[in-house]
């Protein structure tokens, strides 16, 4: 926005004066001395960071933009930001400061606190400065992050990175901060009462309500700042937090997925705002400043998404933060062997594999089997492990005493348990279920060891936010492993809140958070975590410097949702100069999220609006009428003999090609530094035996099961023979890169055995056709039609007779094909169909 470089011109031209002319109080001059000339003992405040508190300083003190009132020069710009608040945020007065991720949100934060209590222990009158501090964020992770913003933290910004000038500490003890998630402003109930007893109290009287009042719940809240006037509130990744678009909605219309994320959007930002406004009308709040590496509208807001935050006044981008050097370069797939594809097939992986991948609402019995993952994503994965086992190696030769870091970023928790699943190992079920590992994963990610017993202390962690509360994901051995580091977090508990009974019952979600807050951070709880897979969990709030490789197994609709990803992987590993006096450059190589370096904030053109009808099920008025149907993946035949032979040909040739497999060389580059290429050679070690064995239990478990769904064992020595067979008589070709490994992968294994199959089939003859369903969604249902539709041919179905609340056609010549007992009216759309029943 012009604003922002008239703002940066002006505070650039403000730097300059001396420090007697420069328009501030005598202890905002100190400071700003200290962070500019002082000599840090270790890494000095970056200039982004002073430029965004000299940003609000100049605000503040030289342009009044909190009074009102200063200088006729900087006259527009106030009421630019007046105007924009006046509009999007009544009674607020919010001011962006925009950070790129890895750029040191939290030091800008200390050094806002830092100067606003300084200067109100000395001016205790000013409206312009305080000591009350409330700190939002979207999560408990980041908050219990933030605690570093306690003066009296072990760990204290002020002291470790030497922010504040020593004489100047006892004062700042004097502030009064409040560190929350915004789910605490959310008002709850102070007393439970049953149905019958809320009736009987109430009588003939008005309702009784037990739910907290606005000073009830400030009080819970913000207790320590009740009685201070003016707080200054500091908002955490602030584009969770804004009022929605009075008047007409500036969105088009949105799919399913959209429509529930958008919703969750609107819900979280309305409760956040909210409570600031409630704090705003008992308390007082003197002005906000919200941090965000995208200070953007989301969808649901009612505004254009990617719309910036007019209140905006300081910017300081990833790309600008990438050519400092100050975060790590991203590296993303710029070209791979696959001809066909117009886009690196890697970097926008979900468009190949989403359609394959299981739904959110899948039945949990289709989760027995990780191996049956897409191909390309098994491909990604090993391409994407094969470059971390080298920064392993590279890691541990360099004595760096905890591992590099894998994230792995999922769309709903069904797909995230089959990818944690295929990673770190998985134990058997039934017969098989005795403790071992049924598959090891991948041995530097495997929650077991090489006999399939699981490990005491695991590599690998599978998290979500339910997860985060309830610390489920636990092992239940990780206490007895962890006891030292347990002990080691129990004490600092104690010395931080200073209560000797606070670290005598950690929850297991105590422990998980402190497990995530410390990976990275060698003899901590976190110290042997080397991947992390999660539903969209670590999208902000997690920072681990540790994160070297990121894989996105999910749809990403705007480059907000690119970044906030791929930030989690972009802060440095170390901040050492090196001869020259520079950082060394660090690399984040990632796949499956389609990241642009360059990208401008995402803006939506409305588009032309069509009439839709939302097409659902009618629950639960018409679920008598509901229809299942099995999900049919293909046809086998049922062979009839127990000796087996199979007779090959041409007909039975498997070909591989980086087209059918994916891509077998990924060039990843970064706008600036070396490219790497990444191959699937972690597969390079599989010996032939063990492929045709692989293919020998494939078949049997497809092809050759008993009534009883049992496997027939005794025909698995015919299949490894037939196997053997088949790759050694040339059937196999690999063109391309390919290599006859990636048989293991279960869709290219099932294409193999189709033809194995087959030609068995044709040498004992064919026997009965057996269907075979999808493994991950066997079974449909009508509950589940849910969508939105602009298409004219359409028409109301029978209420009586159909579960689906409107019949839809894809085109003129399935209309003539529908048969004379489907639903309609006369009128607009299609002549009039006798209304008796409907087939969805």
């Amino acid at each position: 926005m012009p604003v922002i470089n008239e703002v940066r011109r002006h505070v650039e031209a403000w730097r300059q004066l001396p420090v007697d002319q420069c328009g501030v109080t005598p202890v905002t001059s100190h400071l700003l001395r200290h962070w500019r000339e002082h000599e840090f003992v270790g890494r000095r405040p970056f200039f982004c960071q002073i430029e965004a508190v000299e940003t609000a300083i100049w605000l503040t003190e030289v342009a009044g933009c909190i009074s009102g009132r200063g200088p006729a020069a900087y006259k527009g710009i106030r009421e630019h930001l007046r105007g924009a608040n006046r509009r999007a945020n009544p009674d607020l007065l919010r001011i962006a400061l925009k950070l790129a991720t890895g750029a040191g949100k939290t030091t800008v934060m200390a050094m806002l606190i830092a100067w606003q209590t300084l200067n109100a222990v000395r001016q205790a009158a000013s409206p312009r400065f305080t000591r009350g501090f409330l700190i939002v964020t979207p999560g408990i992770t980041i908050r219990d992050r933030l605690r570093v913003l306690q003066p009296n933290d072990p760990d204290s910004y002020y002291r470790k990175h030497e922010l504040v000038p020593y004489g100047m500490l006892p004062d700042l003890e004097r502030a009064r901060i409040v560190i929350t998630n915004y789910h605490a402003f959310l008002r709850r109930e102070r007393t439970r009462l049953l149905r019958g007893n809320r009736a009987l109290l109430q009588g003939h009287g008005p309702s009784i309500s037990t739910v907290e009042t606005e000073g009830q719940m400030l009080r819970r809240v913000c207790r320590r700042l009740v009685g201070i006037k003016n707080v200054l509130v500091l908002n955490d990744e602030a584009h969770h937090c804004y009022r929605e678009r009075p008047g007409n909605s500036e969105e088009g219309t949105r799919t399913g997925d959209e429509r529930e994320e958008a919703k969750k959007n609107a819900e979280a930002a309305r409760q956040w705002i909210s409570g600031i406004e409630t704090l705003q009308r008992v308390v007082g709040v003197r002005s906000v400043f919200d941090l965000s590496a995208t200070p953007f509208f989301l969808n649901g807001s009612g505004y254009r998404e990617g719309t910036l935050f007019p209140w905006t006044m300081s910017d300081f981008s990833l790309l600008d933060a990438i050519e400092c050097g100050i975060v790590k370069l991203p590296r993303v797939p710029v070209a791979d062997n696959v001809p066909s594809d117009d886009v690196p097939r890697y970097r926008e992986l979900w468009r190949h594999i989403g359609s394959s991948m299981p739904k959110k609402r899948s039945p949990k019995a289709a989760l027995k089997n990780p191996l049956n993952l897409p191909t390309d994503l098994k491909g990604a994965m090993q391409a994407l492990y094969g470059h971390y086992a080298a920064t392993f190696n590279a890691w541990r030769n360099a004595e760096i005493e905890v591992p590099p870091v894998f994230i792995v970023v999922c769309s709903n928790m069904v797909a995230s348990e089959l990818v944690y699943k295929y990673i770190a190992g998985f134990e058997g079920t039934g017969e098989n279920g005795n403790g071992l590992a049924e598959h090891l994963g991948f041995p530097l990610f495997s929650n077991y060891d090489e006999t399939g017993i699981r490990l005491e202390r695991p590599r690998t962690l599978l998290i979500n936010s339910e997860q985060l509360e309830s610390g489920d994901a636990l092992d239940k051995n990780f206490r007895k492993a962890h006891k030292a580091e347990i002990e080691r977090f129990r004490r600092e508990v104690v010395e931080r809140t200073r209560d000797t009974s606070a670290g005598e019952n950690l929850t297991d979600a105590d422990l998980l958070r402190e497990v995530m807050n410390t990976v990275g951070r060698s003899e901590r709880l976190g110290a042997s975590i080397r991947c992390v897979v999660s539903v969209a969990m670590l999208s902000e709030g997690w920072d681990a410097n540790t994160v070297t490789h990121v894989l996105g197994v999910r749809a990403f609709g705007t480059q907000l949702l690119c970044e906030q990803v791929v930030g989690r992987a972009l802060r440095r590993q170390s901040y050492e100069l090196n001869k020259e006096g520079l950082f060394d450059v660090e690399y984040a190589d990632v796949l499956g999220i389609p990241f642009d370096f360059a990208a401008e904030p995402i803006v939506v053109a409305p588009p032309k609006p069509n009439r839709t009808v939302h097409v659902h099920a009618v629950r639960p008025d018409r679920d008598k009428c509901a229809i299942e149907f099995p999900r049919v993946e293909g046809y086998a035949y049922e062979l009839p003999e127990d000796r087996l032979t199979a007779k090959f040909n041409s007909d039975h040739r498997l070909t591989l090609t980086p087209e059918k497999v994916g891509p077998t060389r990924t060039h990843n580059e970064g706008i600036l530094g070396e490219g790497v290429i990444l191959t699937p050679n972690v597969l390079s070690a599989v010996r032939p035996a063990t492929i045709a064995f692989h293919l020998a239990k494939w078949l049997m478990e497809k092809y050759f099961l008993g009534a009883d769904g049992v496997p027939k064992l005794h025909l698995m020595g015919d299949l490894l023979r037939i196997a053997r067979e088949w790759l050694d008589g040339g059937y196999l070709v690999c063109k391309g890169g390919t290599t006859p490994e990636q048989l293991l992968y279960t869709v290219l294994a099932d294409d193999a055995c189709s033809l194995i199959h087959a030609a068995i089939a044709e040498s004992v003859g064919e026997g009965r056709i057996r269907a075979v369903l999808d493994p991950y969604n066997p079974r449909g249902s009508t509950a589940e039609v849910d969508f939105r539709t602009s298409r004219q041919t359409r028409w109301p179905t029978n209420a009586a007779l159909c579960h689906v609340n409107w019949a839809v056609c894809d085109s003129e010549w399935e209309r003539v094909r529908i048969p004379p007992k489907v639903a309609g009216q006369s009128g607009t759309m299609l002549p009039p169909i006798p209304a008796q029943s409907c087939h969805p």
